[in-house]
């Protein structure tokens, strides 16, 4: 339990999206997702246009605001025609600007979010639909906390991206060419002073948000480190009492609670001198062009030099928006790169290759027939994760249809292995497996899965009630069936002995229900399922006497008329079975019957058979 919360704590931070450098190559991968924008092409372009319309709007506010200073200021400088002449009547024109401005950012909102939320949704869908399709070997080499941060986090951040990074993004390049342009246009002398003090702002201001980042990421990292903490002692509480070491995990707490605050605080003091310099330094560029932008109003209108006072007051509004718009592009450009890393991450995916399931039959074809004929031939397999360790080395057998065959052999054999590539769970390292005379790596992998069904040792059941638990081996299913596979499987009258019945809510992996009830719901959905194959990995080992006898009645009930592989631990449960192959080491080394088999003193069987009886 402790390492599983090790395994998942913690996400947070390490599966937080990477800040990927915006290079011409990521950029370009990046416009991949826009595929996802395409069906939504037409909200996209009029949110775009609206985001255009909108900065404009704004931009013009200051040259309205300096029209007002220049009629009360009485100044001899002509206005542009269709600007009115008194206050009032700049006042109300004015006013009309910030009006379109309101109804322009309203529909661009509208547009964006109705954009945003259906390309999300599509992307989800997608991403959702890939992961389900992809082999096993991919689940294997990754955590479940992992690709549970694709779905949220990831997909999160790109809907940020589409519904106000990227707007906020664009309107900041436009306040910013475009206030450069107004400003230039008021006085290319008092612009080029005041571009002059930029650059050195701009590199000290790239200093400290590096290094305030880089802190942050920091304290987020200690942060998670003692969460992890926090999470092995809750799921290990029971180990933590019974070794008293309840004080132990507290000081373990707080030595990472005193990490993160060192962390924090260090954060903070950058945090604190970065507000202070910026402060400094916009008041003080402002106070600096303020002052030199007096100097020009106090020359003789005849200088070439001489300003009005409302083309100061428009110059330093304008710099004030162009300020604004070069500390909001740092903050856009931390998301961008946020964004390209989560992009990054979610193609990926979406890039890896499915299992062949659900191809197209061709029109009229029937579904395919499966009758249970199995054969291996010199079948030779190696994890895709551990290619230099050989599970299964030259398997060959042959099950015919409705035979009852057992796997036996110690742990570790390779049992578990050969139940799993005839469900094609995992590639072939050699040799080929065919049902019915047809190699399954021709087959449909859909089609073949629906004819094998499978009751697993450790029965996993979904968080619904009985009956969706039960239908999930055929959804669908008219009542009746449901009822009859219930019956069928010895589940009936526990079912019934529940208020709710069918609909009693299982819980979280079926927590509500003993091991028996839960293999037993295993056993009907199985049988409702009607498989021409059937897969069992012995369910009555951890069970009690009175429910291993239910559930061995159930799983013989399951096994009539249709072929049956049994992965057995107990030997005692397969005497009655057609054949069993004894593996070891991943070979066959002995097949035959129970009687067969037990006869053979040298044997592996017989000497498994002597040491399960002297345990008990």
């Amino acid at each position: 339990m402790a390492r599983s919360g090790l395994n998942t704590s913690g996400a947070d931070a390490e599966n937080a999206p990477e800040k990927k450098k915006l290079t011409k190559q990521s950029f370009q991968q990046g416009l991949r997702i826009f595929r996802f924008v395409l069906p939504y092409k037409g909200m996209f372009i009029a949110g775009l246009l609206l985001l255009l319309l909108s900065s404009v709007s704004t931009m013009v506010m200051p040259k309205m605001l300096g029209y007002i200073v220049s009629v009360a200021n009485h100044e001899a400088k002509a206005l542009p025609a269709f600007v009115p002449k008194t206050i009032t009547g700049i006042a109300l024109l004015l006013f009309g600007v910030v009006l379109l401005q309101g109804i322009f950012s309203f529909f661009r909102i509208f547009f964006f979010s109705r954009v945003s939320e259906f390309t999300v949704r599509d992307i989800r869908r997608t991403l959702y639909q890939k992961l389900v399709t992809l082999p096993i070997p991919f689940f294997e080499q990754r955590r479940v906390g992992e690709i549970t941060s694709r779905l949220t986090s990831d997909v999160a951040n790109v809907q940020d991206t589409f519904s106000l990074t990227l707007a906020e993004f664009m309107r900041q390049i436009l306040t910013l060419l475009a206030g450069v342009g107004f400003i230039m246009w008021e006085s290319w002398r008092l612009s080029l002073f005041m571009l002059a003090t930029f650059p050195p702002l701009v590199l000290l201001a790239f200093f400290f948000g590096r290094s305030i980042r880089k802190l942050s990421k920091q304290t987020q990292d200690e942060l998670a480190k003692t969460n992890v903490i926090v999470e092995e002692t809750l799921q290990g509480i029971s180990s933590v009492k019974a070794f008293t070491s309840e004080q132990h995990e507290v000081s373990r707490y707080g030595t990472g609670l005193n990490r993160t605050v060192q962390a924090a605080l260090k954060s903070s003091l950058y945090r604190g001198a970065f507000v202070s310099f910026i402060i400094v330094a916009v008041f003080g560029g402002i106070f600096l062009v303020l002052w030199r932008g007096a100097t020009y109003v106090d020359l003789p209108e005849a200088d070439p030099r001489h300003l009005y006072m409302s083309d100061l007051v428009s110059f330093i509004l304008y710099t004030m928006f162009i300020g604004a718009s070069v500390g909001g592009l740092g903050e856009m450009y931390g998301k961008i790169q946020s964004s390209l890393g989560a992009t990054e991450r979610l193609l990926e995916i979406l890039d890896e290759e499915s299992e062949p399931v659900h191809q197209p039959r061709p029109a009229g074809a029937a579904p395919l027939p499966v009758y249970g004929d199995i054969r291996y031939e010199n079948v030779q397999f190696r994890y895709p994760t551990r290619p230099d360790l050989a599970v299964l080395k030259d398997i060959s057998f042959h099950i015919e249809a409705g035979e009852k065959v057992a796997l036996v052999g110690p742990s570790g054999a390779g049992k578990s292995t050969i139940v799993q590539l005839l469900m094609h769970l995992y590639p072939l390292s050699g040799g080929s497996i065919s049902v019915d005379g047809r190699d399954i790596n021709i087959l449909d992998l859909t089609e073949l899965r629906q004819h094998i069904g499978i009751v697993p040792q450790e029965t996993m059941l979904f968080g619904g009630t009985i009956r969706e638990n039960i239908l999930y081996g055929r959804p669908g299913a008219p009542e009746a069936d449901v009822v009859d596979a219930a019956r069928r499987a010895n589940a009936w009258q526990f079912i019934q002995s529940f208020p709710e019945g069918l609909d009693t809510v299982v819980g979280e992996r079926g927590i509500k229900l003993s091991g028996g009830q839960r293999q037993r719901i295993a056993i009907a959905r199985a049988i409702l399922k009607n498989p021409a194959i059937l897969l069992l990995d012995e369910a009555t080992s951890a069970l009690d006497s009175e429910s291993e006898k239910l559930v061995q009645q159930a799983m013989d009930e399951l096994m009539q008329n249709r072929t049956s592989i049994i992965i057995a631990h107990r030997l005692s449960t397969i005497r009655k079975v057609d054949k069993i192959l004894v593996i070891d080491g991943g070979r066959i080394v002995e097949q035959g019957t129970h009687e067969q088999l037990s006869n053979d003193e040298n044997g592996l069987y017989a000497n498994l058979l002597k040491l399960q009886f002297e345990l008990t």
